[in-house]
């Protein structure tokens, strides 16, 4: 096996890894840098509907991030990425009636590339990355890490390094985990988000006209998540539990506007943070166990249930998709009609649909009868490392960034996390 050596290795090409190596390719430009990532494609945020934020608190945990911190990381992503900032119309309106109801809408400055806009822009990131002389490593996987050594071993070399970021997103939750473990650094992932993923015609939500991505935070710790109108899409995602066994998770997404064909509809989760204790103390594996839940209750596919047959207390069947008061068609069709009460814990239930009822009074509408929900929609990103210094730093030449590490939670605050990372990695170049 070959033998190589970079001065900077960075793991997932994601927003975090984009922005550390930016910052690094300004800060150290003759120093030899690689960017790794498994798949045979730039991966990360920016490649499902590319929706950004750039106002905290959102995306910004506090354990890490302070308002100040976190509105100075965001004018450097946004003085990068120069974005344009949608309009919002009305917003006090809503905001009234959420007051009335104890909820509260964020008004957030945010842009939207959409699914072709965003891959558009990972392209000219490549590109501007390949003018610096960065190297892509694309399916290129890391196996193991020697923090001793200096050296990671991956599926085609071994490679020496000076300092080396891990910033492998949500989807890398478990090799984060292992990477800790060999590293011998604690950590702890208690906290999980669990909820569904709502469908509807946009006259039943309209307020996306006004406010793209509206953000609404419910009692319980329940919340609105990346909302998705125009020519929106529903999808399914597969992952794997410890011990091999795959289940899925659903998710959003939308075409920008320039892309055309508008199916009409808008999707949004609902999510509620669940925090565990002693004795389950790990929400990986909490949220594991529902998802294996759900494929068992829909014969290996995501469960759909209208909200119609919801409120009457009874499971959705394949009737229950007719052309009456059940008027379009779910953009997601491999998904089994059925109850999600038996597949959730009722507690989270409660919440929710605690939740979707103030909403339907903020927006009249939300909960017509052709409203479908999906579930389970499962966000696995809450590792909570001990970190040793601001720069998320967790061993010698050592630093971690992104979605998956906890530092962050979405694609401008990962990118803001990539930055504050190569601050650190810079002092050891």
């Amino acid at each position: 096996m070959k033998h190589e050596s970079y001065d900077v290795v960075i793991i997932g090409s994601g927003p975090a890894g984009m922005g550390a190596a930016f910052e690094l390719s300004e800060k150290a430009p003759q120093k030899k840098m690689v960017i790794l990532d498994k798949l045979k494609y730039s991966s990360g945020g920016m490649r499902n509907d590319c929706k950004m934020n750039f106002t905290y608190p959102i995306g910004f945990p506090n354990e890490y991030w302070d308002e100040s911190q976190a509105e100075e990381y965001l004018d450097k992503v946004s003085e990068f990425l120069k974005p344009t900032i949608l309009p919002k119309t009305r917003i006090g309106i809503y905001q009234t009636r959420a007051e009335r109801l104890d909820t509260k809408l964020l008004e957030i400055k945010q842009t939207h590339l959409g699914t072709d806009g965003g891959l558009q822009l990972i392209k000219q990131l490549q590109k501007e990355l390949q003018n610096r002389d960065v190297e892509l490593a694309l399916e290129e996987e890391m196996l193991s890490l020697d923090p001793k050594l200096r050296q990671i071993e991956t599926n085609k070399r071994v490679i020496s390094y000076q300092t080396i970021l891990i910033s492998p997103g949500r989807q890398g939750f478990r090799f984060l985990q292992q990477t800790l473990d060999t590293l011998d650094v604690s950590y702890i992932d208690n906290i999980v988000d669990i909820g569904i993923r709502v469908e509807t015609r946009i006259e039943h939500y309209p307020i996306v006209k006004d406010y793209y991505d509206p953000k609404f935070h419910f009692p319980d710790k329940v919340r609105t998540f990346c909302t998705n109108s125009g020519n929106a899409h529903v999808v399914k995602e597969t992952y794997k539990t410890a011990a091999g066994l795959p289940y899925n998770s659903v998710n959003g997404h939308a075409y920008s506007v320039s892309h055309g064909k508008e199916n009409g509809l808008v999707n949004f989760a609902m999510l509620n943070t669940v925090g565990l204790t002693e004795p389950l103390a790990s929400g990986q594996q909490f949220a594991e166990n529902l998802g294996i839940q759900a494929m068992l209750m829909g014969g290996g596919k995501p469960l759909m249930q209208r909200v119609g047959d919801f409120r009457m207390g009874s499971r959705s069947k394949l009737e229950s998709f007719n052309a009456d008061l059940y008027d379009f068609q779910p953009s997601l069709r491999g998904c089994c009609p059925g109850d999600i009460s038996l597949a959730m814990p009722s507690r989270i239930l409660r919440s929710l649909w605690k939740g979707m009822k103030k909403l339907d009074t903020i927006v009249p509408g939300i909960l017509h009868p052709s409203t479908i929900m999906y579930y389970p929609e499962i966000k696995l990103y809450a590792n909570k490392p001990t970190y040793l210094n601001k720069h998320f730093k967790v061993a010698d030449g050592v630093y971690l960034a992104g979605d998956g590490a906890g530092t962050s939670r979405g694609i401008t605050a990962a990118w803001a996390s990539g930055i504050r990372a190569a601050e650190g990695m810079f002092t050891e170049l």
